[in-house]
């Protein structure tokens, strides 16, 4: 078994794929690190925060169309189609509240562009990662036009056992 090369023995990072670009120094990692938790939220923590009651804090955006939205949404969620933010945020939302913003999934950039588009306008932002398909697959409560709706949790997203993956 060989030692784990150090950061001043760069040369060993080059010998696979995973370390060809070395790790950043720590504290650079941690500084990325912190700031991506400043854009992010994920799925449990936000399902977390609002089943504890009370004012969670900041306002979950879908920023999905009418047809998706009535497919499926979280309850509770304000319904703003990315398009409609310029001429429709100001009406539904207060700037002094957190907008948390998701679509449909991780293969999905519409969280992103509907928090940017409330960035730009002077919303403090965070994008829900997952997105309703990963809300969904954690097993939590939605809602379609039909009514609400619940499937159990996907054991590869969430504990088959428990609420907490202890994360």
């Amino acid at each position: 078994m060989t030692a784990a090369p150090t950061t001043a023995d760069s040369t060993s990072f080059a010998a696979h794929p995973v370390l060809r670009v070395p790790p950043a120094p720590p504290a650079e990692a941690a500084a990325y690190l912190r700031a991506s938790l400043a854009f992010h939220a994920d799925v449990s923590d936000v399902a977390a925060a609002l089943a504890a009651g009370g004012d969670p804090g900041f306002v979950l955006l879908d920023s999905r169309s009418t047809e998706a939205w009535d497919q499926g949404h979280i309850p509770g969620a304000v319904h703003l189609p990315t398009a409609l933010i310029p001429e429709q945020a100001e009406a539904l939302l207060d700037r002094s509240v957190p907008v948390v913003t998701y679509c449909w999934g991780p293969g999905c950039n519409g969280g992103t562009r509907a928090a940017l588009a409330l960035a730009e306008l002077g919303y403090h932002v965070k994008e829900m990662l997952g997105g309703f398909e990963y809300w969904v697959r954690e097993g939590f409560a939605y809602e379609t036009w039909q009514g609400g709706d619940r499937r159990p949790a996907d054991p590869l997203t969430a504990p088959a056992e428990g609420d907490d993956c202890g994360c």
